[in-house]
C-alpha cells in the first residue's frame, strides 16, 4: 500500500494527511474548497514546524513529509490511484453516504475504502457501494498527530483481510488500533458523548456552572480537560450530530440531545471552530474564559 487519499480537509482529514505523509506515503487530500486546502497545507506546516522545535523532527524530515502531500479538488483525479480512500467529511449520514457512491465510482477496484466516522453505521454506508467487504472504519482521534488511538470498526461484509490490513497499516503509522463493533457511536462515543451530554445537562439544570462543572471532572476524575471544554474542542455541532445518532440507533431517551445543545448550535456557538461555546476563545489568547452567556 503507497497511495492514500484523504477527503476532506478539515481538522481531521489534514491530521490524517500528516501522520500519512509523515510516515512515507504518498497522499492526495481532497476537497472541493481550493482555500479549505491551502488552509489544510499550512495548518500540517505549522504543525510539523512544533515537531521540529521540540527536537521530534528534523528539517529534511518535514520537507520530505510536506514533498508527500498533492492536493485536489475533483474526486475523480484524487481517487484514482489510490490504494485506500480515508473520508473524513461532516458528520452527516447524507453527505456520507453520497461521497461514498463517488468514491466507488472513481476508486480502482481494489482501493480499501474508509471512513473517520465517529458514529455513523459502516455497514449503512458500506450498502450504498458495490464493495462492501472492503469499507471499513478507521476513527482516528483529535488532533490526530497527537492521539494514539484508531478505532478500526469493521462492517457486517468487512472482510477478515481488509480488517487486518486496516489493523497493520495503523500500526505502520505509528497508532494503537482497536477493533470494536459496528453499532452506533462504537466504543469512543457510546461512552464519551453521553458523558458529555449529561455535563451539558447538568448546566442546563442549574446544579453547577461552567467553570464547577470542568473543575470537579478534572480534579475529582483525573479528567485532562472538562467536559464542557472538549465539548468546544470537539465542536458542539459535531456532539449534537452524534447524539443524534446515538438517540435513533438505540431509540433510547438516555440518548437525547439535551435542549441547550439543540439552541447552541442552531444560535451558531459551536465551541472553538467559532470562537465561542461554553467559553469564550480569543485568537492568540490561552486563558480558559466562560462565555458570557453563562458568565456569574
Amino acid at each position: 500500500m503507497k497511495n492514500i487519499s484523504v477527503i476532506g480537509a478539515g481538522q481531521m482529514g489534514n491530521g490524517i494527511a500528516h501522520v500519512f505523509a509523515q510516515s512515507g506515503y504518498s497522499v492526495t487530500l481532497i476537497d472541493i474548497a481550493q482555500d479549505r486546502l491551502e488552509k489544510a497545507v499550512a495548518t500540517i506546516g505549522k504543525n510539523l514546524d512544533r515537531q521540529v522545535a521540540k527536537g521530534s523532527l528534523t528539517e529534511d524530515q518535514k520537507k520530505a513529509t510536506l514533498a508527500h502531500i498533492a492536493t485536489a479538488t475533483d474526486m475523480a483525479t484524487g481517487v484514482k490511484a489510490a490504494d485506500l480512500v480515508v473520508e473524513a467529511a461532516t458528520e452527516n449520514v447524507d453527505l456520507k453516504l453520497k461521497i461514498f457512491k463517488d468514491i466507488d465510482a472513481n476508486a480502482p477496484a481494489n482501493c480499501i475504502l474508509a471512513t473517520n466516522t465517529s458514529s455513523i453505521s459502516i455497514t449503512r454506508i458500506a450498502a450504498v457501494t458495490g464493495r462492501p467487504a472492503q469499507v471499513i472504519g478507521m476513527h482516528f482521534m483529535n488532533p490526530v498527530p497527537v492521539m494514539k488511538l484508531v478505532e478500526v470498526i469493521r462492517g457486517y461484509n468487512t472482510t477478515d483481510a481488509v480488517t487486518k490490513t486496516i489493523m497493520d497499516l495503523s500500526t505502520a503509522i505509528g497508532k494503537v488500533p482497536v477493533e470494536v463493533n459496528d453499532y452506533s457511536g462504537f466504543v469512543a462515543n457510546r461512552i464519551l458523548m453521553p458523558m458529555i451530554n449529561e455535563a451539558i445537562e447538568t448546566l442546563f439544570q442549574g446544579v453547577g456552572g461552567v467553570a464547577e462543572i470542568d473543575t470537579v471532572m478534572k480534579l475529582g476524575m483525573a479528567h485532562p480537560m472538562g467536559p464542557l471544554q472538549l465539548a468546544d474542542f470537539i465542536g458542539l455541532d459535531t456532539c449534537l450530530a452524534i447524539m443524534r445518532v446515538l438517540h435513533e440507533g438505540f431509540g433510547n431517551p438516555k440518548y437525547a440531545p439535551c435542549p441547550l445543545l439543540v439552541q447552541m448550535v442552531t444560535a451558531g456557538k459551536l465551541g472553538v471552530k467559532s470562537g465561542e461555546g461554553f467559553y469564550q476563545y480569543t485568537a492568540g489568547s490561552k486563558d480558559l474564559v466562560v462565555a458570557a452567556a453563562f458568565a456569574k
